[in-house]
């Protein structure tokens, strides 16, 4: 069966019996629940009780109780509303996406490469310290395939999502993420066996398309509708970091 999306009063629920995911959101890593989800915070919201939170908004959703009795699966958290979520589907892949860049990270390519106006690097970590946990962006993707996942590929499922989010990203704003942005990636365990999910792989070449096709939808939602401005650069967001520090680079 596919993995079915569903949003009730600002959640966002991807489901399908018996997942495996693997999370890189506040409370990540791997587990095997009926569901992942995406929850809209509120502006101005400032609880730090996250796993409280995230019950109180599954039970208020009607989702609480919808999970065979698994524990509730993996969550993250975003500033953007689930009217602006979109959902991309192709082959045995499903990416559910919600993408605001409010707190844009910009990686200059080399010395000068960023304008001037970019805060410095106290500034940076400043509006670190004081950005609220979640910010008012981020980029969140949920990707799931059918096909049951070798170990290795589930986790390069992962990095397979943030590479075509990133490509996306760049592309769209100029910059290539936010400070906030997460990945939760899952697999049925008894669909058809694959050992690999790079881009060459049919899983890989699904979840890259589907991650570029929801993420841009999602940015269009919610920016070509009007409801926010995409900042020029770092220095014109009400959040953001500049990673401009120097590194030592030599022959192992």
């Amino acid at each position: 069966m596919p993995f079915e999306p569903r949003v009730a009063d600002g959640v966002l629920r991807l489901r399908r019996p018996g997942t495996r995911w693997l999370s890189t959101g506040w409370d990540g890593g791997l587990s095997e629940a009926d569901a992942a989800y995406n929850v809209s915070v509120p502006e101005g919201w400032e609880r730090t009780d996250l796993g409280e939170y995230v019950t109180e908004r599954l039970a208020g959703a009607g989702f609480g109780s919808e999970e065979s009795g698994r524990e509730a699966g993996p969550a993250l958290l975003t500033g953007v509303d689930m009217r602006h979520a979109r959902v991309a589907r192709a082959g045995t892949v499903t990416v559910a996406a919600t993408a605001g860049v409010s707190n844009p990270a910009a990686l200059p390519m080399g010395a000068g490469a960023e304008d001037a106006s970019a805060p410095d690097p106290d500034r940076n970590a400043k509006r670190e310290r004081d950005r609220d946990p979640v910010g008012r962006g981020t980029v969140n993707v949920l990707v799931a395939t059918t096909r049951s996942l070798a170990d290795g590929a589930l986790a390069n499922l992962v990095a397979v999502a943030a590479e075509a989010k990133a490509a996306t990203l760049l592309s769209a704003t100029g910059f290539p993420g936010t400070t906030t942005d997460a990945v939760v990636a899952g697999c049925a365990p008894d669909g058809e066996p694959a050992a690999f999910s790079g881009s060459a792989t049919p899983v890989g070449s699904a979840a890259r398309a589907c991650v570029r096709d929801a993420v841009r939808a999602s940015l269009n939602a919610r920016y070509g509708a009007g409801d926010a401005t995409v900042p020029d650069s770092v220095a014109d967001a009400e959040y953001g970091v500049v990673t401009d520090r120097e590194t030592e680079v030599f022959a192992p």
